[in-house]
């Protein structure tokens, strides 16, 4: 019943009421799913069984932490920073756009950060930004995540260009993308503003583009050193299925 309710919720309430009806309902979710076969590395909360996220027929099961609303996605990075970075020990100015809320008070109550969150529509943002034409000036920030935006925006490259532009030299830049397997060249097309389509052709309604093999290469034409992170290497089965990560995904680790 639960799960049903869940998947209706994501297909059909729109995201800045759904972000705020998720902060009532996680902890009672997080009760509801207690157990021991996964752990949310954000917070330290197992679960039996983790929530089904995803739009039309597209869900993946045991992806949503019920407490922190954390998604595979968002659990890799966390622990990408908890081993690779010193994100959490240095003073450090972060530029966080759309911010995540399994991240965001978390990284608001860091003393380490000086912490500025931007968004269009996020009822929870600290400035309103469209990141095409970024009202910051170059080199200006240590850290910047923009995780899943690139996807929804017209100009992916001029973003790219803006992100590099404000991010310090040896800074990180995180910009987790949907990717579509087996894909190798990015499509996209911003004219399109049916929504059916848009599922059909870049997977979600409010998507412009679905990116491709060549993600990486595109970050490094507009400016950017990129790494791959990628899960299979960084982390063993049994970590993979503990954390509930995408077994395949790769986290690409940007600087300047």
């Amino acid at each position: 019943m639960i799960k049903s309710l869940f998947k209706f919720a994501l297909n059909t309430i729109p995201r800045p009421m759904l972000i705020r009806l998720s902060y009532a309902a996680a902890p009672i979710l997080a009760l509801f799913f207690k157990g021991d076969r996964f752990e949310d590395p954000i917070d330290g909360r197992k679960y039996r069984k983790l929530l089904p996220y995803g739009y039309k027929g597209r869900q993946r099961e045991n992806a949503l932490a019920p407490a922190s609303l954390s998604l595979e996605r968002h659990r890799l990075l966390w622990l990408y920073l908890q081993r690779e970075s010193t994100f959490f020990k240095e003073k450090q100015s972060m530029l966080h756009v759309a911010p995540e809320q399994c991240f965001y008070g978390r990284f608001r109550k860091m003393k380490n950060l000086d912490y500025l969150t931007a968004d269009l529509d996020s009822p929870i943002a600290d400035v309103k930004m469209d990141i095409h034409d970024i009202q910051y000036g170059d080199n200006h920030f240590d850290v910047i995540f923009c995780n899943h935006v690139l996807e929804h925006v017209t100009d992916d490259r001029q973003c790219m260009r803006e992100l590099c532009r404000v991010l310090k030299p040896g800074g990180l830049a995180i910009m987790q993308v949907p990717f579509k397997a087996g894909q190798e060249v990015t499509d996209e097309d911003p004219t399109i503003t049916d929504p059916e389509e848009r599922i059909r052709r870049f997977g979600q309604y409010d998507h412009v583009r679905q990116y491709g093999a060549d993600y990486p290469k595109r970050l490094a034409e507009e400016g950017f050193k990129v790494e791959a992170y990628k899960v299979r290497e960084a982390f063993s089965p049994e970590e993979i299925k503990r954390y509930a990560l995408m077994d395949g995904e790769v986290l690409y680790v940007c600087s300047k």
